[in-house]
């Protein structure tokens, strides 16, 4: 009698999610410095929810949730920036950028809770590169790491940084895989030969070293909201700052920021230069293999998530990616 081989179960549609996983907490991006004047007000959509950022007098912002404690009222909708507080539209309540309540005009004694702590959730914020960034965390722990340290971004013999912003359909986790998914270099990208790569966890820094050919990829991940990567050809490297905003478990604003060493129109080092940072996004002329823009996204867009994956021998460090990704929610779901 011939025994009936065991076969494994492999999943289907029905049975995978896009994206299953909560937002990761670190330190996000989530607006220009520039773009902020003092006394602005501005409603935004990151981490599955609506937040209100501000900027005080003394320059310093403020993100907040945006509805007031006192009986709910929108502090975006209205609201306005008296000398460093975002002030309530409905009964003047003001709150500094800490959520300490300040000022209730019409009260002749602040509540005991409003002396007693913070009574308006609100992200702790730094501001650095000309950007604005925000820690999130779930259960409002405190940032747990810093910011990395980017020399180019406030060199002054680098050119100026030139942004881009991309809504990507996906969450940052499968965004970030494609740093470990050498293969997907060659038969996604077209580049002319299989590169070799390899890549290492420390604590919530992630470092990736690729050898795709005439260029090599360097990066660190600095927790899921900040990649610092270097694509060089020859003598010329090109920085690629990756700073990803989870607007929801399903939808990410990427925002990329680019620079590389000054260099005179139309000598060989500004050449490259200029080659490697079009081709970066999708815009080169008169090459076979194709950047992000035209490929990547036409997946993140539509793929869905396989927790099982079946992976060969060729394939690059994904499970490695996978475990160092999971120290970034607060419960492992992942």
């Amino acid at each position: 009698m011939s025994k009936t081989m065991k076969t494994e179960h492999i999943q289907t549609s029905g049975e995978l999610e896009r994206c299953p996983f909560p937002i990761p907490f670190g330190w996000y991006v989530i607006d220009y410095s520039e773009s902020l004047e003092v006394g602005e007000i501005r409603n935004i959509q990151a981490f599955d929810q609506e937040w209100v950022i501000f900027r005080g007098g003394d320059g310093s912002v403020g993100v907040t949730d945006p509805f007031c404690p006192h009986l709910g009222a929108h502090l975006g909708l209205g609201g306005e920036v008296v000398g460093n507080n975002i002030r309530c539209p409905f009964h003047h309540w003001e709150y500094d950028s800490e959520g300490w309540c300040k000022n209730i005009p019409y009260a002749k004694r602040m509540p005991k809770v409003c002396q007693d702590q913070a009574v308006l959730r609100v992200l702790p914020t730094s501001e650095r590169y000309g950007l604005i960034w925000a820690w999130y965390h779930p259960e409002r722990e405190a940032p747990s790491f810093d910011l990395p340290e980017v020399p180019e971004l406030e060199a002054e013999v680098y050119i100026p940084v030139r942004h881009g912003e991309w809504q990507i359909g996906t969450c940052l986790q499968e965004i970030g895989e494609n740093s470990v998914d050498f293969p997907h270099l060659k038969f996604l990208h077209g580049a002319p030969e299989m590169p070799l790569g390899s890549a290492v966890a420390d604590g919530h820094v992630f470092k990736f070293d690729i050898d795709a050919g005439s260029t090599t990829i360097v990066g660190e991940c600095h927790g899921p909201g900040a990649q610092v990567v270097r694509h060089t050809a020859g003598d010329t490297t090109v920085l690629m700052f990756s700073t990803p905003l989870p607007q929801s478990t399903d939808m990410t604003l990427s925002r990329m920021h680019f620079t590389f060493r000054d260099a005179a129109e139309g000598t060989a080092g500004r050449t490259t230069a200029e080659h490697v940072y079009q081709h970066s996004i999708g815009a080169a002329d008169g090459e076979e293999s194709a950047g992000f823009e035209a490929v990547d996204m036409v997946i993140w867009n539509n793929k869905k998530y396989r927790p099982k994956p079946i992976l060969c021998d060729g394939d690059g460090p994904i499970a490695k990616w996978r475990k160092y990704y999971r120290q970034f929610y607060s419960q492992d779901d992942a």
